[in-house]
C-alpha cells in the first residue's frame, strides 16, 4: 500500500489534469501544448524540463520575465 502522501499526491495531479481541461475548454484552447500537459500530468513520469522556460537560477529570467517587451 502507497503511504498516503503519494495517494494525496495522485490525486492532486488528477485535479490538476481536470483543472487543464477545464480551462482549455472554457478558453476555446485545443493546441498541442495544452494536450502536452495533459498528457504530462495524466502519467506517473517526471520530466525534469517539461516546463518550456528554463528553471529559474540567478543567471535566468523567471517565465514572466521572457516577453518581447523586457528586450532593449
Amino acid at each position: 500500500m502507497e503511504p498516503d502522501n503519494v495517494v494525496q499526491l495522485k490525486e492532486k495531479l488528477s485535479q490538476a489534469h481536470e483543472v487543464i481541461a477545464h480551462l482549455m475548454a472554457k478558453a476555446a484552447f485545443n493546441g498541442a501544448e495544452a494536450h502536452r500537459a495533459l498528457n504530462y500530468f495524466s502519467g506517473d513520469s517526471f520530466d525534469r524540463d517539461f516546463l518550456p522556460w528554463p528553471r529559474y537560477t540567478d543567471d535566468r529570467l523567471r517565465p514572466d520575465e521572457l516577453n518581447a517587451a523586457n528586450d532593449d
